[in-house]
C-alpha cells in the first residue's frame, strides 16, 4: 500500500490503525495515558482495541461484521421459512437484544418450494435469535480483549465504558447487550460510519503539523 501510495505521487505516507482512528473521529483524547476501549464494527471485520498514549496497547480482529448480520437473516429466513430474500432486503426491525415490545414487519421473497414470491411476517424476537451466533462471536472478542487489558487501564474502561463504532454498531441492541455481557457502561458514536474516515483526516493534520515544526 506505500510504494503504491509513493507510486501515485504522495510525498509522504502515514499508516494508523483503524480503532485509532475511530476512537479519534469518535472525538477520545488518546494522547492522555487512560484506557479507551474501542469496538470498530464495519462491513468485513470487528476490530476491538484498547487504546491509550496514542497507541493501541491491545487488540484483535476477527472477520465478523455486519456483512455476517445480514448472512445470518437470510439464513434464518431460509431455514425457517423456506423464503430466499434478497441483498437489498432490509430489515428493519433486526436487534440484537430483546425489545420492550415485540416487533413485527411483512418481508417477500422467494417461496424455495414453489419458486413462487411469497411473503411473511418476522418478528424482532426472531432476529434477536438470527443473530444470536454472530453477536456471540463479538461479545466474545470484546471480553478476550478486557481479559489481556492492564488492571490500571481496566479500571479506565469501567469509568469511560465502551465505544461502538462502525456501520455494524447502528444494529439495535448491541449497546444493551455488551453492557450486559461485560458489566460496561457501552455507547455508540454519533456518527459511527463516518468516525474512521473523519479521525483518518484529524490524524493527517496532525503529522502534517509535526512535520512543520
Amino acid at each position: 500500500v506505500q510504494q503504491a501510495t509513493f507510486a501515485a505521487g504522495a510525498r509522504d505516507v502515514y499508516l494508523i490503525e483503524e480503532p485509532v482512528a475511530a476512537a479519534i473521529g469518535a472525538g477520545i483524547d488518546i494522547s492522555k495515558a487512560c484506557g479507551n476501549l474501542i469496538v470498530d464494527i464495519g462491513g468485513g471485520t470487528t476490530d476491538v482495541a484498547v487504546i491509550s498514549l496514542g497507541g493501541t496497547v491491545v487488540s484483535t480482529s476477527l472477520k465478523v461484521a455486519g456483512d455476517d448480520f445480514d448472512e445470518a437473516i437470510v439464513r434464518y429466513m431460509k431455514k425457517k421459512h423456506n423464503l430466499l430474500i434478497g441483498d437489498r432486503t432490509k430489515i428493519k426491525i433486526g436487534t440484537t437484544y430483546p425489545l420492550i415490545e415485540n416487533e413485527a414487519m411483512e418481508v417477500s421473497g422467494r417461496n424455495l418450494v414453489t419458486g413462487l414470491p411469497k411473503t411473511v411476517t418476522v418478528t424482532s424476537a426472531e432476529t434477536e435469535r438470527a443473530l444470536q451466533g454472530t453477536s456471540n462471536q463479538i461479545i466474545e472478542a470484546i471480553i478476550s480483549v478486557l481479559e489481556r487489558t492492564p488492571p490500571e487501564l481496566s479500571a479506565d474502561i469501567l469509568e469511560r465504558g465502551i465505544m461502538l463504532t462502525g456501520g455494524g454498531a447502528k444494529l439495535r441492541g448491541l449497546e444493551e447487550m455488551i453492557e450486559e455481557r461485560t458489566g460496561i457502561n457501552t455507547m455508540t458514536a454519533e456518527e459511527p460510519t463516518q468516525v474512521v474516515a473523519i479521525g483518518t483526516g484529524e490524524y493527517v493534520e496532525l503529522m502534517s503539523a509535526r512535520r512543520e515544526l
